[in-house]
């Protein structure tokens, strides 16, 4: 299936959102709420001035998509140019692997695509910050960086590795 056409059955943040109805919606909401973008960042998404499209795989009740996507939203909030297809991991499994062949599929998956639904990047599960935090081993660092994360304390490592992404493709 061409990525247009999966990308036009991907529903919205808030429909995303509505597929639970309890503690999952809760907390994303929550989230959502609590990002704040420094100036300088919401400066560089607002320059960004091609189509981007993003094919999320994700599900409502995991934990680094509670955190990601509605970073993503956030994103989308601010500049138009954005637009977000949310699938399911669910059904979707096959088209992930082939996005991203070097790795069983996780979530979430954001597939960057341009304005032909060409990729151009993806971002994966989360950022890299937070990887190489859990690379290094210390075990006391891991766990403070897992509640900060948990928090959405990286949401600024996820946006710069998002606008890297779109920066390398526009130049």
């Amino acid at each position: 299936m061409h990525l247009s056409l999966l990308f036009e059955k991907g529903v919205s943040f808030m429909e995303f959102i509505r597929q639970d109805k309890d503690m999952y919606q809760e907390k994303t909401l929550e989230i959502y709420h609590a990002i704040e973008i420094d100036e300088e960042l919401k400066k560089e998404i607002q320059r960004i001035h091609v189509p981007i499209h993003v094919l999320v795989f994700a599900e409502i009740w995991c934990p680094d998509c509670m955190i990601n996507v509605p970073i993503l939203q956030k994103m989308a909030d601010l500049n138009s140019h954005f637009k977000i297809g949310i699938l399911p991991k669910e059904g979707n499994e096959k088209y992930m692997e082939r996005l991203n062949p070097s790795s069983k599929p996780k979530m979430p998956t954001f597939v960057f695509l341009d304005k032909d639904f060409q990729p151009i990047g993806v971002f994966i599960e989360q950022p890299k910050a937070l990887e190489e935090i859990n690379r290094r081993g210390k075990k006391a660092e891991i766990l403070v960086a897992k509640r900060k994360y948990r928090k959405g304390e990286f949401s600024r490592e996820t946006i710069r590795e998002i606008l890297d992404i779109i920066q390398a493709y526009i130049g």
